[in-house]
């Protein structure tokens, strides 16, 4: 077998690829959770997330253009810092948390399915992890075609739903004066919110596929950072426009709710597109997860056997399958919402690395083919612990 990934990628398939992560399946539940925190002003709390999602997100556009390879945040680390342990472990963690986010994607998914199709959740699991997997294996381009033509859907719908709850008529208190902006409850749901954004550390780990990553990396990151925040900040203002906001954040299903509310009529086409979401979603998080595998086996002798491609596909087979396998078993067998949470505050404390290892690395070696100023990791690592201290807080 080959030991190197093709590059294959352009912008416009990156672009659709960090979309359709950042976007994911979430959308369909996080607009109700961040409205009934924030009330009418739930669209600026998505906006404030992007903003401090922003400075991170500009340092991995850096560092993915500095270090194009498939490991992503352990290649950046073991860069920056020189720590070939935490480099090890962060990429399990990176493994673990794509493994997670596609069990937890894989379950909800068949939950919209078993709802258009009467067989039991199990097989949907089962079915739907081995079909993503052969995906994954054919190719990347392929995978990437694929997750592309299921983010379209799912945007398309995004904006339908959209448009009707922006013509409906809107709720009592959208009419009267608007309320102050209720800053702590604005703060604390972009706090949420921003996990809505985090998906250009999947997008990072497609550099080694890039055709030309120093040029292409940045720009598709920005891209999709900016898209998001402009689908999640429209999606939301419809919300909570047309749907009263003890109404929309008690919701598991709030853009049903919005489309239910606006036109009168059944919102089970929805279902479809959740189910295109989640397909999306799963594939992201399978073909993201082996890379990392894939990445790390370069690093570690007692891993190189994931260092491996397939000579006709060009795609890391064991990792893929392991990946796949992984995911498919934890959607059947594991809590995943306890260990999504558990992942989501380790995977602040990776990024906080991760702007340090680029401090670090702009001190050392200056040039390179897309730079941002040093105080932009400085204010990415201030946002990650931020980010990570409230959310302890929270649990305690």
């Amino acid at each position: 077998m080959a030991k190197a990934l093709r590059r294959r990628l352009g912008p416009r398939l990156l672009t659709a690829y960090g979309v359709g992560v950042m976007v994911g399946a979430g959308i369909y539940v996080l607009v109700g959770a961040v409205a009934g925190q924030a009330g009418l002003w739930a669209p600026l709390s998505f906006l404030l997330a992007a903003v401090v999602a922003m400075p991170t997100a500009l340092a991995f556009s850096e560092l993915s253009a500095r270090i194009p390879e498939a490991a992503g945040d352990s290649a950046y680390i073991e860069a920056g810092l020189g720590l070939h342990w935490l480099a090890m472990l962060v990429g399990g963690i990176n493994i673990t948390a794509g493994s997670i986010a596609a069990a937890a994607v894989l379950r909800g998914g068949a939950g919209y399915f078993t709802a258009l199709v009467p067989v039991a959740p199990e097989v949907a699991i089962i079915a739907a992890g081995v079909l993503l997997t052969l995906i994954a294996l054919v190719g990347v381009l392929e995978s990437l075609a694929f997750a592309a033509a299921m983010t379209f859907i799912e945007v398309a719908g995004l904006l339908i739903v959209s448009w009707a709850g922006l013509v409906a008529e809107p709720v009592a208190a959208w009419s009267a004066p608007l309320p102050p902006v209720a800053w702590s409850g604005v703060i604390a749901a972009s706090i949420f919110a921003f996990f809505a954004f985090i998906g250009f550390d999947d997008l990072v780990n497609m550099a080694e596929e890039a055709k030309n990553p120093g040029r292409d990396m940045p720009r598709t990151i920005l891209a999709s950072l900016t898209i998001t925040a402009i689908l999640y900040t429209l999606v939301t203002f419809a919300a909570v426009r047309s749907v009263p906001q003890d109404v929309l954040g008690g919701s598991q299903r709030p853009l049903a709710l919005v489309w239910e509310t606006a036109t009168g009529r059944s919102a089970a086409f929805l279902s479809a597109i959740a189910v295109a979401a989640a397909l999306n979603g799963i594939l992201a998080q399978i073909v993201m997860a082996s890379r990392v595998l894939f990445g790390l086996g370069r690093r570690s002798p007692v891993l190189s056997v994931f260092n491996r491609t397939h000579p006709r596909f060009g795609t890391p087979v064991i990792a893929t399958v392991l990946c796949g396998t992984a995911a498919t078993l934890a959607a059947l067998l594991l809590p995943v919402t306890t260990l999504a949470e558990v992942t989501s505050a380790l995977l602040l404390a990776v990024f906080a690395v991760v702007n340090l290892s680029l401090i670090r690395l702009k001190a050392r070696v200056p040039a390179s083919p897309f730079r941002v100023p040093v105080f932009v990791p400085v204010l990415g690592l201030l946002a990650c612990l931020a980010a990570l201290v409230t959310m302890l807080e929270a649990w305690m």
